[in-house]
């Protein structure tokens, strides 16, 4: 009886026609060949049945083959997108991702990020609710990479959104609304405060009146409670911080009986749901998926560059929102505030 032998490293680089330290880059550092190189290297690898070694090449390397990736809120539907990009740019580099959610509470965030480290080559920390200081305090102690927090110590990815929330105020000045309120996400949210500062600067250029509601959680039920501050407002139209709230906002004018967008306008941030709400969200489109990857590109710069000397600065990346129009703005009518 034969015993099959288990395919080596050496038999896959004999099949692609490479060296067998070209097979290795095609599970480890893919970015550094040519596609078609691995093509071929992960097509001999499937013929031959060869799997990589993730923990033994861990053992050698000191690298653990996976990611952390700490959010505030899992259930928000602007993470998921961002996530599947993330776990798709690290499969590409042959890392798995380990995902960790902080319940938008800051005093989680240190814990988790620590658990995760503990367990992989590097973490993802999107959209933190902690201080710069703690954040930066963290980053000393393993690669730290942010998603919307300006933090020049860390690399960071930013989605820029005050483009189109100018674009926001411009679509609905166009449309006649001169009184405009902002839904706002959580206080300790950086770009909650990056939103509000556009909104504010658009308003006071434009001649409109800004009113800045509450601080709330980013869900569906505060956008419904939302509504009602709304309307004592006297605002013809409302900006959210994000879908989740604009939603509720949607349901909570439905349930007053107000019409939308025939009394109120109402934007939303990130064009996560428009396609689940009714009349379809006008929405200030954030390119989340696009994020997720560059955070894992600059995680892997991070985890395979030296370490920076004096003067060395984090790497940054920028990715611009814009207005997406559908059918929650309209022209101004009679209504609250007209």
């Amino acid at each position: 009886m034969s015993v099959r032998r288990r395919p080596t490293l050496r038999l896959v680089a004999d099949r692609a026609g490479v060296s067998p330290s070209t097979v290795s880059r095609a599970f480890t550092r893919p970015e550094l060949l040519a596609p078609e190189t691995v093509e071929r290297v992960r097509a001999a690898a499937s013929e031959l049945g060869y799997v990589a070694d993730v923990y033994a090449r861990g053992l050698r390397s000191g690298r653990r083959g996976a990611i952390g990736l700490v959010v505030p809120d899992i259930a928000n539907a602007f993470f998921p997108p961002l996530i599947r990009a993330a776990q798709a740019a690290a499969a590409a580099h042959g890392l798995t991702t380990v995902i960790a959610d902080s319940d938008e509470d800051p005093a989680n965030e240190p814990g988790l990020v620590e658990q995760l480290g503990a367990q992989t080559d590097g973490v993802i920390l999107v959209s933190s609710r902690m201080s710069a200081d703690q954040i930066v305090e963290v980053g000393r102690r393993r690669p730290l990479v942010l998603v919307n927090r300006d933090i020049s110590e860390l690399p960071h990815v930013l989605i820029d959104s005050a483009p189109g929330m100018r674009q926001a105020l411009e679509h609905l000045a166009g449309l006649g609304h001169r009184s405009v309120a902002y839904a706002s996400g959580p206080a300790t949210s950086w770009s909650n405060g990056q939103r509000e500062r556009a909104l504010r600067a658009g308003a006071a250029e434009l001649g409109l009146r800004l009113t800045v509601l509450p601080h709330r959680r980013p869900s569906q039920e505060a956008g419904h409670a939302a509504a009602a501050e709304v309307l004592a407002a006297g605002a013809t139209a409302v900006v959210a911080f994000d879908d989740a709230l604009a939603q509720g906002l949607l349901v909570g004018f439905a349930d007053a009986g107000v019409a939308v967008p025939e009394t109120v306008s109402v934007i939303g941030c990130d064009d996560t749901i428009a396609d689940v709400t009714a009349p379809a969200l006008t929405t200030v489109h954030g390119p989340t998926r696009r994020a997720g990857e560059l955070a894992v590109q600059l995680l892997m710069d991070v985890v395979g560059a030296p370490a920076a000397g004096d003067g060395h600065r984090p790497a940054v990346a920028v990715v611009p929102a814009h207005l997406v129009v559908r059918r929650s703005t309209a022209e101004l009518a009679a209504g609250p505030g007209a």
